[in-house]
């Protein structure tokens, strides 16, 4: 499965997986890194904020407009 989102695009945490007090959902994170698809096939990224930096899963993100 190809990835969705590009290295340096601006994208937005649709859920988390978890609570974490250092993460709000209306922040912005820069997708810094393509990973490799988990064990569902599901691709991953590395990305980052001021908050700091966190894996998501490609359903986890959505894009800014």
């Amino acid at each position: 499965m190809a990835h969705k989102f590009k290295i340096r695009q601006i994208v937005r945490l649709t859920r988390t997986s978890y609570s974490d007090a250092r993460l709000n959902s209306s922040d912005t994170y820069e997708v810094i890194r393509l990973m490799p698809a988990d064990q569902t096939g599901e691709p991953s990224y590395r990305i980052k904020s001021e908050a700091g930096e966190r894996a998501v899963r490609e359903s986890e993100i959505t894009a800014i407009e």
